[in-house]
């Protein structure tokens, strides 16, 4: 008996002789599932974990970390030798900032000045800059790369070319001008009543090229049909600019104001190269710095500016954040 009458008698159904037997010559067997692979191995594991863990361990040690622990040594004094050298002092800190610190209110204003001349000078500025560059005029990369430079430079380094432009002996300005010689002599940088405006230009020089980017960026999004649409309507270019290109610019303008407050309130290596913030160019950034690793090292009250500091930033931050937020939930 063959094996499909075999198979006939034991199930009672002839279409079964017709199925071969699995294992057979005419059918191969039918494989079991072994599962998934893992499509990472234990070494790529290690990698991706070493990648992402160790940039953020080291994130929230030297930013949150930092951040929180500022918080509370504003409300201590310490002088920074010793954990058990801290003492809780409430709101002593701030009462002696805000009452008694012949500092701290003209360095609120300089920040405020700093903001203004940044919002009023370098911004408009860069804008037109950008206008310009984005009808491709011939060396347009020429350009936006040497307007683009001193963005790159760090402010220290820019604050040493502007004391050698500012040198009351040698300095470019001075030779220019004829005040280089004896009895006729600037001091662009001792000078109280000078000092500001003269680390104010140094800062617009830079801040000219970063606003050149952000709206040059924004003006290549821009709809070109909305160019077409204006010039079929006969407007001129800047009534183009004014009623169709610049509107399209909101998002980019917030930005900018956001990028330029920032700027504003972290503004310090260049001033610290200047004059190391001396009379006339005080800032809250050098205060901070001024009291926690100068010679009375203050620790808590130094904290107590920072925290100041960071309140005052995180005014502008947080709103910010939410209309990106609420902006991305509607899309």
């Amino acid at each position: 008996m063959t094996n499909a009458d075999t198979t006939i008698e034991k199930s009672g159904n002839p279409e079964a002789a017709a199925v071969p037997p699995p294992g057979s010559a005419h059918v191969p067997a039918k494989k079991v599932p072994q599962g998934h692979k893992r499509l990472l191995t234990a070494r790529d594991r290690f990698a991706l974990g070493l990648m992402a863990g160790l940039p953020t361990i080291l994130h929230i040690a030297l930013v949150w970390v930092t951040a929180l622990a500022s918080i509370l040594l504003a409300f201590t004094t310490w002088d920074g030798i010793g954990f058990d050298a801290i003492q809780w002092v409430g709101l002593e800190n701030f009462k002696e900032l805000f009452t008694n610190n012949p500092q701290f209110w003209p360095a609120v204003e300089h920040n405020v000045v700093w903001f203004v001349v940044l919002i009023l000078i370098p911004t408009p500025l860069g804008l037109f800059l950008a206008v310009q560059l984005d009808k491709k005029i011939r060396f347009s990369r020429v350009y936006q790369t040497a307007f683009f430079l001193p963005v790159v430079l760090s402010m220290a380094v820019i604050g040493f070319v502007w004391q050698l432009v500012y040198n009351p002996d040698t300095g470019l300005i001075n030779s220019l001008i004829g005040a280089n010689e004896p009895g006729k002599y600037i001091d662009w940088i001792g000078d109280p009543d000078l000092n500001l405006w003269a680390v104010l230009i140094a800062a617009s020089w830079r801040h000219t090229g970063y606003m050149m980017i952000l709206y040059l960026a924004g003006l290549k999004g821009v709809d070109p049909s909305l160019r077409e649409a204006s010039a079929l309507d006969g407007a001129n270019e800047w009534q183009t600019f004014k009623n169709v290109i610049f509107p399209t610019l909101r998002p980019t303008n917030t930005v900018v104001l956001v990028v330029t407050i920032i700027e504003a309130l972290r503004a310090f290596d260049l001033v610290f190269v200047f004059n190391g913030g001396a009379e006339g160019t005080e800032l809250l950034s050098i205060l901070v710095t001024s009291n926690i690793i100068g010679e009375s090292s203050r620790i808590g009250y130094g904290s107590a500016i920072a925290v100041v500091l960071l309140a005052i930033s995180l005014v502008v931050i947080i709103p910010y954040l939410i209309s990106t937020f609420r902006k991305e939930r509607q899309a």
